[in-house]
């Protein structure tokens, strides 16, 4: 859905229903950015600089983060090393639940795949200098897609059913990001989440975490977020949730950038 060409992105949205395809690149202290294909006025302009400002977190000051960080002696490296390191989210509530519920108790190589095919199959595209970049598909198509389908292209028999009928909610208004913020707190938001079929508490705490930015959705019992957790040494043991609550209670606020971070740790090189 995007490619990285000379250190700049190249993504397909839609912006107000319409397909654009945007280069991202870095200038100094602010970021250029050229829409490669689709009809440009101010209005869709101003829309795209909303989502990126959203998609990449741009109006977060990180610097009591920062702070945070350096107060806690085995994460202070983070400050430095990870500086500027920003939650790049899913602005689409239904596709960062898609993805949550195509990820579930698989390895991310194979959740990758299914991602690509189902995109592939459902999604819209753009044609651009003889390459492809795909859009996400709508709920309202997702809605319509027949179970069989899906499990060609080896999803479970569960994880079709569950997003099908997550797209259809979608579809019919029942659920949307619109509704998730207009409840009163995390509580209630996952609470609603979880009211639908194939949505557990990881899978509801992702989204919020991934999607409206909740800082204290915390994926609990995530593997890599554990593994990242006994390699500071912050737990000795992964079932320990009093020990794993007792650390984010240090990290109020800052929760979902602490996670961030912890995954983005288990890329770290050796030496």
């Amino acid at each position: 859905m995007h490619k990285i060409v000379d250190n700049k992105i190249l993504k397909a949205i839609l912006i107000q229903g319409k397909p654009v395809l945007l280069e991202i690149g870095g200038k100094a202290n602010f970021l250029e950015i050229r829409i490669l294909s689709g009809e440009p006025n101010f209005e869709i302009t101003s829309a795209i600089k909303d989502y990126i400002i959203d998609w990449l977190d741009l109006d977060r000051d990180l610097e009591p983060f920062y702070q945070l960080l350096s107060q806690h002696s085995q994460l202070s490296y983070m400050a430095e090393e990870f500086h500027g390191l920003r939650i790049i989210s899913t602005p689409d509530l239904f596709e960062a639940l898609c993805w949550s519920v195509t990820g579930q108790q698989i390895n991310l190589t194979f959740a990758y795949k299914l991602k690509r095919r189902l995109v592939e199959k459902y999604g819209s595209h753009i044609e651009f200098e003889n390459r492809i970049f795909h859009i996400f598909p709508s709920h309202a198509r997702l809605a319509g897609a027949d179970p069989a389908e899906l499990r060609s292209m080896q999803f479970s028999s569960k994880k079709a059913e569950y997003i099908i009928s997550i797209a259809k909610l979608f579809a019919t208004e029942q659920l949307s990001k619109e509704i998730l913020l207009s409840l009163p707190d995390l509580e209630a938001r996952q609470k609603m989440l979880m009211s639908v079929k194939g949505i557990g508490i990881w899978t509801a705490n992702y989204a919020l975490m991934k999607s409206l930015k909740e800082q204290s959705s915390i994926p609990y019992g995530d593997a890599g977020l554990l593994q990242a957790l006994l390699i500071h040494n912050i737990i000795t043991d992964k079932k320990d949730g009093l020990q794993i609550r007792n650390f984010f209670q240090e990290m109020r606020g800052w929760e979902s950038y602490v996670v961030f971070y912890l995954w983005r740790s288990l890329a770290k090189k050796p030496g």
